[in-house]
């Protein structure tokens, strides 16, 4: 499948597009950091857009105390593929990722 012709115009339009997803995607990785925002809390908002996009390895990682290494232990324990997204995840995975983390 070829990929459409976009013009200059609609190329600026996706790229500010993205660049406000990555924005508001670090802003929420940080709140998580400084301990603001909970792992349910964005666990539960799986069905926005910026939250349900965001690989489950960058979330641990984004919590505080927990490290690279701890963060791929927990998905290797819990069969949680490297590359999942938040979205992606079914209701017995975030059951265990909150019982892991808790």
């Amino acid at each position: 499948m070829a990929l459409p012709q976009l013009s200059d115009a609609d190329r600026k339009a996706a790229l500010k597009k993205a660049v406000e997803t990555r924005q508001k995607r670090a802003q929420l990785k940080a709140k998580i950091k400084k301990g603001n925002v909970s792992l349910s809390e964005v666990l539960n908002k799986s069905s926005d857009p910026i939250v349900g996009r965001m690989k489950v390895l960058d979330l641990l990682n984004s919590l505080p105390g927990i490290g690279k290494v701890r963060s791929q232990k927990i998905m290797e324990q819990l069969k949680i593929s490297s590359t999942r997204r938040i979205a992606g995840l079914g209701s017995r995975q975030k059951e265990q990722l909150t019982k892991e983390l808790a």
